[in-house]
């Protein structure tokens, strides 16, 4: 079953860039991406760039919207996520609870769609 784990921060909470700090926490990222790796379960995964970079598309009748940033206002923000395919949800909340920065921040773990059944 394939699972992903978005990672939520807030940024006045991380490490600030440059730091060493930083780069200890982006040393762990590394490390899970490897780890991911050699277990087999990694099928995606990637940092997103700042909220200040977004922008939100809504269609409402039937005119396209468009609004920088996030349509939601939080403390804590998506700054990236990882795909991985695992037996269960245990299995990817072990994974999720190895993420670095789950000390401080949030990782959602959300089972993905499977909209062929039959085929696996």
């Amino acid at each position: 079953m394939q699972y992903m784990l978005l990672i939520y921060n807030d940024p006045a909470l991380e490490p600030a860039y440059g730091s060493k700090e930083f780069d200890a926490m982006m040393g762990g990222f590394f490390m899970l991406n490897e780890k991911m790796k050699a277990d087999g379960v990694l099928r995606a995964g990637e940092g997103l760039q700042g909220v200040e970079t977004a922008t939100s598309v809504r269609v409402r009748a039937g005119k396209v919207e468009t609004m920088d940033g996030p349509f939601a206002e939080t403390k804590e923000h998506l700054g990236g996520y990882y795909v991985i395919d695992v037996p269960d949800l245990d299995s990817a909340l072990k994974y999720a609870a190895q993420v670095p920065s789950a000390g401080f921040g949030t990782i959602e773990v959300r089972p993905l769609m499977d909209y062929n059944p039959t085929a696996n």
